[in-house]
């Protein structure tokens, strides 16, 4: 499967903003769904500080992997 390089890189963003949303929706919520909003904000922030951790890891470690395959 093949994402263009600036939805990719914008996924961690957008995950972690609708996860803050999400938390400010549930924090302004008078009534209703208020933990669904809680647990899905926070489960959707969580996600996109993962997902840039992994790639901000991986990008700094990429040199130390040799790029050749086994078969070289």
């Amino acid at each position: 499967m093949w994402i263009p390089r600036p939805l990719y890189e914008s996924i961690p963003y957008a995950s972690a903003g609708a996860g803050l949303a999400l938390l400010a929706a549930a924090f302004l919520a008078h009534g209703g769904p208020r933990g669904l909003l809680f647990a899905s904000g926070g489960l959707a922030l969580t996600v996109g500080l993962v997902l840039w951790m992994k790639r901000r890891d991986y990008r700094s470690t990429q040199s130390d992997y040799d790029p050749h395959s086994l078969d070289d």
